[in-house]
């Protein structure tokens, strides 16, 4: 168990299954993910016992992850020569098992006893195998076949990357976690501009999904999945996901984000481990610190996309509508998304330019307030948000080097000292943020980013991560 980042605590666990399943059987094999990756996976196999009318013993297969227990298992029957699978809203036709529990899983409060009593549990609510008859059995035995490479970890992907025709298919893939209609509004954009995007729909049952248009009107290189595992080796992975639970309060609201977040982020971290964080939930300032904190990713590699939408809205204004074409070029809407975003500029290091800006401020402050005035009028609707989206990962993913104000950690700049999130101009590229612009000086906006960054670090201490 070398590779096993947090061994102690996996081998306490499993110690607990044994006691509680002594007819489960350890081993380590080589498991292969849907994208052809391999890793060499702890497993466990044996029956659980079912109560359906009679008493029936279902035999599972557990692969645990090396991030165990921050990643929850992956889990599948393991049908004999002589049962069928029935396929439900908790088993596909492979045999793998979907359950709430796995979706919601969160280090300490699910453990994989805890696991396999839901999975009891449901199985006891839709029984996910039948009994064969001798010649049903017979036209099974191919399709067991197959399933158990599956479970053993051995699929035709690993023949696909020997011929090498797939190779490049997941060169510029992306995951957007979430299928409410940001999230597809995400998708239509980015399918534009991407050759492989994955839809996460984390959401339980399908009428909490907004899947089935797309699954009908099907976009080449769109997969859906419920799996995080169709999610390996994105180069971007865009989170629109905000919890609809009972909250009542703002904190609530946040904390149950957060909870949410907890069983999400350790999971697309552990397959995606060089991508971009892309945060679109609310507060997105909040959100990207969560994401950067539970990730253990570098700061770079987290972004929100906090001011990009307005930023190139107000730009637009500037330049097209009011026709302030030098304005336009260096001017960015950052600090807090929401009312308390702020215009800023960035600084010019020409000394006639500042001079010049000196001279201009008056009549351009006059103007930017007409151009806060026009964008206060457009709101942020779904679709709109997906273009600013496809906007930030094309620029990651073609690494244009292009300048944009998004969610950053602001710690170290406009004399912010605690870890939190604001909007600030930066450089984006294949590794996320390269540089982040100088802004010039200007004590207004120095002071709106402090409140702000001081009001969103209280509501931080009071979040339980």
């Amino acid at each position: 168990l070398s590779q096993y980042k947090f061994r102690d605590l996996t081998i306490e666990e499993l110690k607990n299954v044994n006691k509680t399943y002594p007819n489960f059987v350890f081993s380590m094999n080589t498991y292969t993910f849907k994208d052809g990756s391999q890793k060499d996976l702890l497993n466990f196999s044996g029956t659980v016992p079912v109560k359906y009318g009679n008493s029936y013993n279902i035999p599972i297969c557990l692969w645990i992850m090396d991030s165990h227990p921050f990643a929850p298992p992956i889990c599948f029957l393991k049908p004999t020569a002589n049962m069928g699978i029935s396929v439900g809203k908790h088993v596909d036709a492979r045999g793998r098992i979907y359950l709430p529990y796995l979706q919601s899983w969160s280090h300490p409060k699910s453990t994989v006893i805890g696991l396999i009593k839901e999975m009891i549990a449901k199985f006891e609510e839709e029984l996910p195998l039948y009994s064969l008859s001798s010649s049903d059995a017979a036209r099974q035995s191919e399709l067991l076949s197959y399933i158990a490479k599956i479970t053993e970890g051995e699929t035709d992907m690993k023949s696909k990357g020997k011929i090498g025709g797939d190779k490049d298919e997941c060169f510029n893939k992306i995951t957007v976690v979430g299928a409410g209609d940001l999230g597809m509004a995400c998708v239509l954009a980015i399918a534009a501009k991407a050759n492989k995007v994955v839809l996460l729909d984390v959401s339980e049952g399908a009428a909490k999904g907004g899947t089935m248009d797309l699954e009908i009107f099907s976009l080449p290189n769109v997969e859906i999945s419920k799996d995080f595992s169709a999610s390996a080796n994105s180069k971007v992975v865009v989170l629109t996901v905000n919890s609809l639970g009972n909250a009542q309060t703002y904190l609530e609201v946040i904390q149950s984000n957060v909870d949410l977040f907890r069983g999400i982020i350790p999971a697309i971290s552990h397959y995606s481990q060089n991508c971009v964080l892309l945060v679109t939930s609310h507060p997105v300032e909040i959100m990207t610190y969560v994401s950067w904190k539970l990730s253990a990713f570098p700061k770079s590699r987290v972004v929100g996309i906090g001011g990009n939408l307005d930023t190139e809205r107000f730009q637009y204004i500037l330049t097209n509508l009011l026709k302030a074409q030098v304005l336009g070029k260096d001017a960015w809407i950052v600090g807090e998304q929401g009312e308390d975003k702020v215009p800023s500029w960035t600084s010019s290091n020409s000394a006639a330019n500042q001079i010049e800006t000196m001279a201009a401020r008056n009549s351009r402050e006059k103007v930017a307030n007409r151009a806060l005035e026009v964008l206060k009028g457009k709101g942020q609707r779904s679709w709109s948000v997906g273009l600013s989206v496809a906007d930030l990962t094309d620029s990651i993913l073609k690494d244009k080097r292009k300048v944009h104000s998004v969610s950053i950690l602001a710690k170290g700049c406009c004399n912010i000292n605690s870890e939190v999130f604001l909007s600030l101009p930066c450089i984006l590229g294949t590794s996320g943020v390269i540089e982040m612009m100088k802004l010039e000086e200007d004590p207004l906006v120095l002071e709106k980013l402090q409140s702000s960054a001081a009001s969103i670090h209280d509501l931080q201490q009071q979040l339980k991560l």
